[in-house]
């Protein structure tokens, strides 16, 4: 489903982001009941750090994750097994979503550090096969709209000339524009990491992306009219989301302060090292979030729960599962993913690795 161009430039944006709408209502319903749920976290970096090595589009991205988050939640796979579904994914979305020549290529996998350092490797045969699987499962059905394909859309309008900063009018206007392209890409990538982001309708992910970079960057008002009647959100819809992106980005940002801090102590101990922190930026967040210069004050707003937000959207609720939940590969199905792989010994004995291979840092933007 590749969009030439800029589309969200062009006189068609409009009947587009409604086709993606509409669509977006027949996605399947995703219940996070994957035995290997834990795992996930992992799987989903393997896939952002392949994309990233082969410089894969975003909406490639974003897909194969979806797709292997689908796949999850209904079959039981093991490990071994979950490399390649995840690979396949990719290659699936990529070849979905990206020109032919710049879709990977079975040895450029294979070369892959992560196949060598797990013992693995891909063959042709098995690789169509789980390929094939795949797409009977999806019902040859790719077209599944993700957080990526809404992003640039309501980014074309997130900042304004007319846009306050800290209660003052924008300095730079470019710079500003560039700082939300970077933060929303950030916001982006956070929600891949959190199986608890596919519950909420892509396009919401995506509005509240724009709206925690706003957040962060401090404009106001906060979600302006024009953002509202594009993306079709009001405020209070996004505000769950958009508190669990903040959240991440609380805990990127301290956890990037406290290895700045150790690297600082390395190389100058003192005792008063971490006398000079700035103060974390949950306070910053609820002090963003209830100025009184914003239009959408927030003192009164309900603080949604881990429980009301694990249900599938309003958006999510009108499809099909592709399958009872949980069910286990047959014997057929895990054949093929088996033959997909060529083991190359120990592997049963090998620790696997998790979150060791992809980091999201918070981006730190000199301003």
């Amino acid at each position: 489903m590749e969009l030439e161009g800029h589309w969200w430039k062009g006189q068609l944006a409009g009947d587009i982001h409604q086709a993606l709408r509409l669509k977006e209502l027949k996605l399947p319903v995703y219940k996070g009941q994957s035995p290997q749920l834990g795992l996930r976290r992992y799987f989903a970096d393997l896939i952002a750090v392949v994309s990233n090595r082969f410089k894969l589009c975003p909406t490639a991205r974003h897909l194969a994750v979806y797709l292997l988050d689908l796949f999850m939640d209904h079959y039981d796979i093991t490990v071994q097994q979950l490399h390649i579904v995840a690979l396949s994914c990719l290659l699936l979305a990529s070849k979905f979503e990206e020109r032919e020549d710049r879709v990977p290529k079975l040895q450029m996998l294979n070369s892959l550090g992560c196949m060598s350092s797990m013992n693995l490797a891909l063959n042709r045969q098995g690789l169509l096969q789980m390929e094939l699987l795949l797409l009977e499962t999806f019902n040859w059905n790719l077209y599944l709209p993700t957080p990526a394909h809404f992003i640039e859309y309501y980014l074309s309008i997130a900042v304004h000339e007319e846009d306050l900063q800290d209660g003052w009018p924008l300095v730079c206007l470019d710079k500003t524009v560039l700082y939300m392209s970077k933060y929303a890409d950030y916001f982006l990538e956070v929600s891949l990491q959190d199986h608890i982001f596919v519950s909420f309708a892509p396009s919401l992910v995506a509005a509240a992306c724009v709206a925690a970079s706003r957040v962060i960057l401090r404009l106001s008002p906060t979600w302006p009219n024009r953002l509202q009647h594009l993306a079709l959100y009001p405020w209070d819809h996004l505000l769950p989301c958009v508190d669990r992106l903040l959240v991440a980005h609380d805990s990127d940002l301290k956890e990037a302060n406290k290895q700045k801090g150790q690297q600082h102590v390395a190389s100058q101990p003192s005792p008063m090292a971490f006398h000079s922190q700035p103060q974390s930026i949950t306070a910053q967040q609820h002090q963003y979030l209830q100025r009184p210069a914003l239009q959408y004050a927030q003192q009164n707003r309900p603080q949604p729960g881990l429980a009301q937000v694990r249900g599938p959207s309003p958006y999510l609720g009108h499809g099909t599962a592709l399958q009872p939940g949980g069910t286990t590969l047959t014997q057929g199905q895990a054949q093929a993913i088996a033959t997909s792989l060529d083991a190359k010994g120990n592997l049963a004995a090998r620790a696997y690795p998790l979150n060791v291979l992809y980091t999201c840092a918070t981006p730190q933007f000199e301003r």
